[in-house]
């Protein structure tokens, strides 16, 4: 059975198209400082990175913490976050150099990630992109997190394309995941994880930035 042409390309965000990690690290402890809370960071980055917000605070806080008291710790959380990376936010290397060029070779781009809306408008704000990628889903639009895979399932229902013609880019475990449970083949991000801990058969190939990508050509070898 012949491999479907890929028609289009979805992005995660944060670690993926933005060096923010570390940020989000650094706002969760001066979050958990300022509630009086013990941090394990390291076992909180594992179980979050890709959650929406609500699931993120019910990780900290316990299963029964209402909806409403999630979102509303979680938009406090991501106020610090963005403190903290605004006077040195950068794209992961050659992102927008990449974007443009796969625009201009007919792909349809989007991004699905479980940032909410203030954080995506903070990153597409300040990315020198010419245009937007034509969809974007976050984790507040009512969407499980990942590894579920609906908001990649988003992405490509708004884009008009199936599953199986998208290639997901993604930084973090459960993001990978996602793409697998999605139907969708995915290239590894590694600017927070290793190749190791970024694998599945779906994984075509694992990159440190995009600019690695341009260099060799990679969107020629693909049909738009």
């Amino acid at each position: 059975m012949a491999t479907p042409a890929v028609r289009a390309l979805i992005f995660d965000m944060d670690g993926t198209i933005i060096d923010s990690i570390p940020f989000h690290a650094r706002s969760w402890v001066v979050f958990c400082e300022r509630h009086g809370l013990a941090l394990d960071l390291d076992d909180l980055m594992r179980r979050t990175n890709g959650r929406n917000g609500a699931e993120c605070m019910r990780e900290l806080f316990g299963a029964e913490l209402p909806e409403a008291q999630a979102w509303q710790l979680i938009h406090e959380k991501e106020a610090i976050y963005r403190e903290l990376y605004a006077p040195v936010f950068s794209e992961v290397r050659g992102f927008s150099a990449f974007a443009q060029t796969a625009r201009d070779r007919g792909f349809r781009l989007g991004v699905g990630t479980a940032g909410d809306q203030h954080n995506i408008e903070f990153v597409f704000s300040r990315l020198p992109l010419i245009d937007r990628p034509s969809a974007i889903v976050g984790g507040d639009q009512g969407f499980g997190g990942k590894p579920a895979p609906d908001i990649f399932l988003e992405v490509a229902r708004r884009l008009g394309v199936s599953a199986s013609e998208c290639i997901v880019f993604e930084d973090a475990p459960l993001g990978i995941e996602a793409a697998r449970r999605a139907g969708m083949r995915a290239i590894g991000v590694c600017t927070t994880h290793t190749a190791q801990e970024l694998s599945g058969s779906h994984l075509l190939t694992h990159i440190d930035h995009f600019q690695q990508l341009l260099d060799i050509q990679f969107l020629e070898t693909l049909h738009a």
